[in-house]
């Protein structure tokens, strides 16, 4: 028997569309009051800088901006500029909750939806960015469609996603996932299963090439990525074609 897509998994099980997204739905829920020092810990706070790397890529591009699985709207603070106009769209309200709580400078522009299903209009959009949440949507051609779509013709997509690293790292990468971080999900979020399935899940996504090749599939051009702590995490691009 083949093992599951993408698409049709959670974890090692093999699942219906409709009942992925709904466990998906409820990890995040559970997570939320937690999530971001759950990442400090993971990732001993490189995640931060991972981020703040794919905020300087995009420097040059101003307008409306969506982050997308934008959360606790981390990202999103670090994209906010006077010639932009920066929304965070997230399926979780818990998630946005959290993050629409916290002090900053100016707020933020919260809006509910999915990858697959975006609030926005066609060509509306200057720049799109995701962290770490493309491998959590429930239809993965789908959903880089709707950023497509979304798009204007010379629009950008940025694209932080966990990858495959060095050969010489994956040993001793894949010990600290299995062993680490359901452990640190356990003690610190009381969500093990929660972070078992993130781990299960890193490991089910497309490499650096395939996820590039499903890029380029969905239409976009310039496309091409840049490896991040020796491809432990990697920043995609692509470009929607001028019309």
């Amino acid at each position: 028997m083949r093992p599951p897509s993408l698409d049709e998994s959670f974890g090692r099980q093999r699942v219906a569309a409709e009942e992925r997204r709904a466990r998906i739905r409820r990890v995040f829920a559970a997570v939320a009051p937690r999530y971001d020092l759950m990442n400090d810990l993971m990732s001993f706070g490189i995640h931060r800088l991972w981020k703040r790397t794919l905020a300087r890529r995009v420097a040059e591009v101003a307008g409306r901006v969506a982050d997308l699985a934008g959360g606790t709207g981390d990202i999103a603070r670090l994209l906010r500029r006077e010639d932009r106009l920066v929304l965070v769209c997230d399926p979780s309200l818990e998630m946005m909750k959290v993050g629409a709580g916290r002090t900053a400078p100016a707020p933020l522009a919260w809006v509910a939806g999915e990858a697959e299903a975006l609030p926005f209009a066609t060509g509306s959009l200057d720049l799109v960015t995701i962290g770490f949440g493309i491998r959590n949507v429930t239809r993965l051609a789908a959903a880089l469609a709707e950023i497509h779509r979304v798009l204007k013709p010379g629009g950008r997509l940025a694209c932080l996603e966990f990858s495959r690293p060095a050969w010489w790292l994956a040993p001793a990468y894949d010990l600290y996932s299995w062993l680490v971080i359901p452990r640190l999900g356990a003690a610190i979020a009381r969500q093990p299963e929660a972070y078992q399935y993130l781990v299960e899940s890193i490991r089910r996504f497309p490499d650096q090439r395939e996820f590039a090749q499903r890029l380029e599939a969905a239409g976009f051009r310039e496309v091409r990525w840049e490896n991040l702590s020796f491809g432990i995490a990697c920043l995609h691009f692509g470009t929607k074609e001028d019309a």
